[in-house]
């Protein structure tokens, strides 16, 4: 009975609200994955436990950030970008460490996969990149967090501007393929890619194929 309330919560919870931007966390993720968030195009129903899962990772981030205002080093946290025409997005916090400025994201992972790290990931590094380009830092850490072992380790991002410029580029290019209704081409290592599996567009993509396809297209694709 609690169960079946929980479960529905969470399904209310999961309901999308039209987009009219893209989100700093979206930097580095399938480009098709977002058109077809934007379009809402059919979609496989989430599991009410991913839910709880991602919701676990704010959990973490509370208590990372009670942890660095107790240690007194903390400026601000949970900071929206300056508006944008395009994007939007909240940096988890800035530290001032030795004087120096630091933008801190901090990311929830399984330690199975933390321990074999010896670098971020790159969409990681990507969202980095953009907090850092907003809001003018020079430097950034990337802080992991083991979902099950609470084990952390850390990377020192340094603001990239060329980088910085190629990811608002291909933001401005999914903009337009919005706009002229042309759905992107599938990732390089589709379906291999590990955003492939959790994929809740997984049908709509095999239909649109691996091209750029005109999106009316798959619409009449779907109809029939």
């Amino acid at each position: 009975m609690l169960r079946e309330l929980i479960e529905k919560y969470y399904q209310d919870k999961k309901e999308e609200k039209q987009r009219v931007k893209f989100y700093i966390s979206e930097a580095g993720k399938c480009p098709r994955q977002i058109f077809f968030k934007f379009k809402s195009a059919p979609k496989e129903e989430l599991d009410p436990r991913f839910l709880r899962i991602f919701e676990q990772g704010d959990v973490i981030h509370e208590k990372l950030v009670r942890m660095l205002r107790s240690m007194g080093i903390l400026e601000c946290a949970e900071i929206p970008i300056a508006p944008q025409e395009d994007i939007s997005g909240r940096a988890d916090a800035v530290v001032v460490l030795n004087r120096e400025r630091y933008l801190i994201d901090f990311k929830s992972i399984n330690s199975s996969i933390l321990r074999g790290m010896k670098e971020p990931k790159e969409e990681h590094v990507s969202q980095v990149q953009l907090y850092l380009h907003f809001f003018n830092i020079k430097r950034g850490i990337l802080l992991y967090e083991g979902k099950d072992t609470l084990e952390l380790k850390e990377f020192t991002i340094n603001y990239d501007n060329n980088l910085a410029k190629r990811i608002l580029k291909q933001f401005k290019d999914l903009k337009d393929n919005l706009q002229e209704d042309i759905v992107p081409e599938c990732l390089s290592d589709y379906p291999k890619n590990w955003q492939c599996r959790y994929c809740q567009f997984k049908d709509v993509c095999e239909t649109a194929g691996t091209d750029k396809i005109d999106w009316k297209e798959i619409k009449e694709k779907n109809k029939g």
